[in-house]
């Protein structure tokens, strides 16, 4: 069962990295990104996109941290 497990987790890290390479070969157009005035350099599509999948992972932890002490301690002070 062990073994089992290992070569589907081993299937799934390898289609899973099948799929980001053709996202990347898909899209290479280069893009530029303004922002108040501010304008990136030209990156690949592909860049853009994941490089904003990860500030969001990044970022919605730590708001939902933020968040989540602020309702901890009003229901401390309730009490």
């Amino acid at each position: 069962m062990r073994k089992l497990n290992h070569v589907l987790l081993l299937f799934l890290a390898l289609l899973l990295a099948l799929l980001i390479a053709i996202f990347v070969l898909e899209n290479q157009q280069s893009v530029s990104i303004n922002f108040f005035g501010f304008s990136s350099l030209g990156l690949p599509l592909s860049a853009c996109l994941i490089i904003a999948v990860l500030l969001g992972m990044v970022i919605g932890p730590l708001m939902g941290l933020a968040f989540g002490f602020r309702r901890k301690t009003n229901v401390k002070r309730k009490i």
